[in-house]
């Protein structure tokens, strides 16, 4: 099948997630001789029209795995995307403990708006609120492994045929409810809830407004930026771009899940899968 054009699609609050999307469209671009577009849905404004895929197009789309699901508060943009016979790539990264459902769930919630999946590939990257968890992933070595599945998938690509979907038997629960959400616990091994958790900003804040700018949600207040009026998901971006380091959690059940992890998965649970 001849591709005329690979898009990069992803939601990534800390980068890792573009990295890894990235090089696997830009390699996939440079197999298949297609024009290379990047799509980043991260902030509120690359939310406001739903994305369309068409035949001729390889859509490599990417997401972090939050509770071994897709973030739930994307869901309802996700839902209003469509294609017509645009071939796809689904893509997570989830911080070294699981991926639980959500690749499964990222592939069923595409095909079904008229995507036609190539593959799908799971890959670990820094866990974004547990740093020392998958430390400077994905790193060369993961991208070595990105650009070699993206021979794989050229092969798929050029050989491909709409009428003949093979299934890939992808991993996971899926539907109705992909095995609901992994409930996060606390040192003790016992469940701990931080829903409503949000980062807390310290007077050395100068204000200089990069949080405004980095925050997925808009949750962060233009004018006074040491206050986090709207949904936060977690993802640090604004404790990663701050220069003064001025924002942090101090939630306790938050930091105590914190230390669950780094004392569990230190050492990676699962490991990149591809299929």
């Amino acid at each position: 099948m001849e591709i005329e054009r690979i898009y990069a699609a992803y939601f990534s609050p800390t980068h890792t997630t573009r990295r890894l999307v990235s090089c696997l469209a830009n390699a996939l671009a440079a197999l298949l001789e297609a024009e290379y577009v990047e799509r980043d849905f991260t902030l509120p404004e690359g939310r406001t029209v739903p994305m369309s895929g068409r035949s001729g197009e390889l859509w490599v789309v990417g997401l972090p795995v939050y509770a071994g699901r897709l973030p739930n508060l994307l869901l309802k943009y996700l839902e209003s995307w469509h294609a017509d016979h645009a071939l796809v790539l689904p893509v997570v990264m989830f911080g070294n403990r699981s991926y639980g459902n959500a690749l499964v769930e990222l592939h069923d919630l595409l095909t079904n708006k008229g995507f036609l999946p190539v593959g799908g590939a799971a890959f670990v990257g820094q866990h974004s609120f547990a740093c020392t968890l998958a430390a400077g992933r994905p790193d060369a070595k993961d991208l070595s492994v990105a650009t070699g599945f993206a021979g794989m998938v050229a092969e798929r690509v050029k050989n491909f045929n709409h009428e003949v979907i093979l299934p890939l038997n992808i991993k996971g629960q899926g539907a109705p409810d992909y095995g609901g959400y992994y409930q996060p616990l606390g040192e003790d091994g016992v469940p701990v809830r931080f829903l409503k958790a949000k980062p807390m900003t310290t007077d050395v804040c100068d204000e200089c407004g990069l949080c405004v700018a980095v925050c997925p949600m808009g949750a962060i207040d233009s004018e006074r930026p040491s206050q986090v009026t709207g949904i936060c998901i977690k993802c640090n971006a604004c404790i990663h771009v701050c220069p003064k380091n001025a924002k942090m959690f101090t939630d306790e059940a938050y930091l105590s899940h914190i230390r669950f992890l780094e004392s569990h998965y230190t050492v990676p649970a699962a490991s990149i899968e591809l299929f």
